[in-house]
Parts: C-alpha cells; structure tokens; sequence
C-alpha cells in the first residue's frame, strides 16, 4: 500500500508568536527556523511582511538563509500586503503567499463590513495578483467553520480556478468540535470545484481544547496539510501542537495506514525547548509528548509493568523525540572538549565566540555545583549566546533581607551614559531589586508577570526567572535570567527584558489571525 504525506506547515513564527508575550527578535527567529528546518517541517510562516519593518525583515532574512523548506508569508487580500510578502520573500529558494479574507456572517458584516460577492470578489483578486510572485498560493476563509458552507463551496471553488494551490480551513475561534470539522472537510471535497488541484489544509485554535482532535480528524477526512505550531504556542489558548499531530500519525499507523510525515521527530525536543527558551513560555509537566512528565512513572503498579516489559504503560519511547535514555553529567573537570561534544549532542550550532562565552559560563556555574545537567547546559546557551544588545549590564547587586528587616537592595547598573547606582527598598528582596534597577535606569515599566522555577534537581540548582514588562503604549517584553541564586536569576531576568523594551523600536505590528 503505498504511502501519503501530510505536510506539515509550522506557523510559531507567526501566529505562534501572537501568544500575548511571546515576541522574538530576528536573530531569535532566525534561530528557530532553521531548527525547524532540522526537523524537518515542509513548510515555515516566517511572519506576516506588511504588519511592521520588524516582521518584514523577519520574513526578508529566513528567506535569504534558510533552507529546505517552503518559506511562507502571510497577507491580507489586498494588493499592499500581497507585494509586501512578495519582496520580503524574493530570495527563498521555495516561496508561498498565504492570503486571507473573512467569510462568516459576523465577520463580514461586523469587521470587514462587506457582501458576500464583494469578499468573492476581493479573495480572486487577491489570489491572482499573488501569482505575480509565486505559482504557489494558499487561500484561506477566515473563520471558515462559523461560514455558510454554500458560500465556502462557492469561494473555494474562485479560488481553485484563480490559481489557489491550498485551501486551508481555519476554525479561527476554536469552536469546531471533531466530527463537525471531518464533515466539513469531507463536504469541502465532494462539493467544491477543482478540488483536487489544491490541497486542503487544517488551522485549527484550541479555546475548546479540541485544537489537536479537530486537526487528526480533517486528515482523517482527507486534508492533506497541517498547520500547527511547536508546544501549541497560539492566540489565546494555542493552536494544534506540531509534536502531538506527527506522534499521533506515527504511533497509529493502524488509524491513519497510508499517512506520513516528513518530520525527524528525534529533533522535537530539542526544538520545543527551544522555542520555550526563546520565548520564556514554560512547558507545563504534564504536556503531552514533551513535558517533563510525559515519560515520567510512579505508580508502582506502572513502575513494575515497565520494568518487565516497556509497552505495558509506554506507547512511544523517548528515543523517538530525541531524548536520551540516561543524561550525561558534566562537571567542573569535564573541559571545553567535553562541554563542546554536549553542546553539539544537544543540537547547538555555535561559533567559537560564542562556544567561548558559553564555556565561561559552565565553568563558572561548575565551581559552584558539582554536577551540570543538559537542562544546566541548555540554559547557559541561552543565557550567554542569545542575549539581545546590552543597553543596560547588570554589573553589582547585593540585597540584604530577614523576619524583622525591611529588604533594601543596591545595584550598579552599565549603561551607555556611564556608570549608574541606586539603591531601594521593597516589599521583598525581589521587589527591592527591582526598584533598584528601576532607579538606576529610569524605567518603570509595569511587572505583569513574574515566575521562578528550578530547572534542574537538588539545593545547587539552577533557578530560571522569566518576567513579563508592558512599557504603557500596549507592547509587552518578555526577560529571562539564570543563575544558582534566584534573586540574581531575576534581576537578571527584569535587565534583560529592559533591554528588549529599549531595543529599536518599529511601528506597531498588525497582528492578524486565522
């Protein structure tokens, strides 16, 4: 029986990074994408080109310097945003424009305040002038799921014969349950036109937690593309997690017999805790193929069962997604070569410098705890290589705190304009840190978020800090600090989120979804 391939079509980079807090730079998303270039993904949303200079670069770099996959850019069925995508997408090797256009009653009417035949209208257009740029088009009906169905056949079908090569079928506000969606994809293949010159595509939001289920049963259904992003990252409550559509279709091959996927899937790992990094979005423990629980048991009815025989409560081995059976422990006489190889069995790609500025650091962190964990690793990585520009250093801190003394704290703060120190009090050693810091900068920007986890076991762990600063104008940055003290973790974390604030600044971006 011959075999048939599911494309994969991630969007983190797009949609995935309109999760309120989620925001990259270009360097962090250049990053990603050529991990998932390593894992294999047919197609990369590298952004949405008109809606800021930031997301045009974006887009304008991974299609200059990745490779391998499709490199998509998403535009509003207009001719603005369609040349915008165009010119940021010139130099990839494989291009696609991805247009939209609403096509529910409620969106129609209350947003684009538009007829029926006038979004027809402006979906053919649309599609027409995107193969001025590519042969390689993707149409999608906004909110498809809460349209009218005739008037989906309808506008599929204009599509299809304007040159549309996938039509995806977005449930925008999660809504669909699972056999609704297969019927709508079934209905889709009897009823439009030319369908089998397209492909048809999933884009499925999980407000209802059904974002995968809805996925697996457009395929089961016969879509043959996914659109899906690493850890479920999303608008509001994520879209359809990439690693739990490939496990599916790779663990039952009696459900889905003739399916494939093109994914390396011991690469998901390492890519979902990358995304996770560059993000600050924790992975919960017990998210499905890559928490830390996921392959964690103990019961000890489940402890005995897999001791005799792994398939008794397992069915997938960590093998599968790139974790290691047992972890390498490293420690302060391991050397650079040791560290080196670690760092290359983990999947980093580093240049001397910055294998140099990370080997400090692990010996730095070795002289303090006797054993480093890849966990360790994965965090000095990305504490030390993927720092933004340093417009502020934090160079001192010293924070003095006890049951009957109020915590005060000063810091010494590098800037561009010299040496700054300050000091303060606050409510704890935390709060009096970041009033300090407050002090020596001069930004006050609002805390939304703050959390502290150990990433690694035991009293010499290291503890990560993520924050979440909004600066007033509606823009929120993310910061993430390491170290085996947790206060300095988070003052390092609040530094590094200043430092995105005062980063250039761009227009604000137009955040689109699907």
């Amino acid at each position: 029986m011959s075999s048939e391939k599911v494309l994969i079509f991630d969007t983190t980079l797009r949609d995935g990074e309109q999760a309120p807090g989620a925001s990259m730079t270009i360097s962090e998303k250049l990053e990603v994408a050529h991990q998932l270039a390593r894992l294999g993904v047919d197609i990369i949303e590298a952004g949405f080109p008109v809606s800021s200079p930031a997301q045009f670069e974006a887009t304008k770099t991974i299609a200059e310097q990745v490779r391998g996959p499709v490199i998509c850019g998403l535009a509003r069925a207009n001719e603005k945003d369609i040349e915008a995508a165009g010119k940021a997408l010139a130099a990839a090797a494989k291009r696609r424009i991805h247009t939209f256009i609403a096509t529910s009653p409620i969106h129609m009417e209350h947003k684009l305040h538009k007829k029926p035949d006038e979004v027809l209208k402006m979906a053919v257009n649309a599609v027409k002038y995107a193969r001025q740029y590519t042969d390689n088009v993707e149409f999608s009906p906004e909110d498809a799921c809460r349209s009218d169905l005739n008037f989906l056949y309808e506008i599929l079908s204009a599509v299809v014969e304007a040159g549309a090569t996938t039509l995806n079928i977005p449930d925008t506000v999660g809504y669909i349950l699972p056999y609704e969606y297969g019927q709508i994809i079934a209905k889709l293949k009897e009823n439009v036109k030319n369908v089998g010159k397209a492909v048809i595509s999933t884009h499925c939001h999980n407000d209802l937690g059904m974002a995968t289920a809805n996925s697996l049963a457009g395929v089961r259904n016969g879509a043959r593309q996914v659109e899906c992003s690493i850890n479920g990252l999303g608008e509001r409550a994520g879209n359809a997690a990439m690693e739990e559509i490939v496990m599916t279709i790779h663990t039952r091959p009696d459900f889905f017999p003739t399916l494939t996927t093109g994914i390396k899937t011991t690469e998901i790992y390492r890519t979902s805790q990358l995304v996770s990094q560059l993000t600050g979005f924790v992975i919960q423990p017990n998210k499905a193929i890559v928490g830390k629980n996921a392959f964690a048991h103990e019961s000890g009815i489940h402890v005995d069962g897999i001791l005799k025989k792994r398939e008794t409560y397992e069915i997938m081995t960590p093998e599968t997604i790139g974790l290691d059976g047992s972890q390498m422990v490293l420690g302060r006489h391991s050397g650079r070569h040791g560290f080196a190889d670690r760092c290359k069995k983990l999947g980093y790609h580093l240049s001397k410098t910055d294998l140099d500025s990370a080997y400090q650091k692990f010996v730095e962190i070795a002289d303090k705890k006797k054993e480093i964990f890849d966990e360790d690793i994965a965090a000095i990585v990305s504490d030390e290589v993927r720092s933004i520009e340093q417009v502020y250093h934090l160079d001192y801190l010293h924070v003095a705190c006890g049951t009957g003394t109020l915590p005060t704290a000063s810091v010494k703060i590098k800037t561009k304009d010299g040496i700054k120190l300050a000091a303060a009090f606050g409510d704890g050693p935390v709060d009096a840190a970041y009033e300090a810091i407050r002090e020596a900068t001069g930004l006050a920007p609002k805390l939304e978020n703050y959390t502290i986890r150990a990433i690694t076991s035991g009293k010499e762990a290291l503890g990560e800090a993520n924050v979440r600063i909004a600066d007033g104008k509606g823009k929120t940055f993310v910061g993430r600090g390491v170290s085996t003290d947790i206060i300095e973790a988070s003052a390092k974390a609040y530094v590094d989120a200043l430092n995105r604030m005062a980063a250039p600044t761009t227009a604000p971006e137009t955040k689109e979804q699907l």
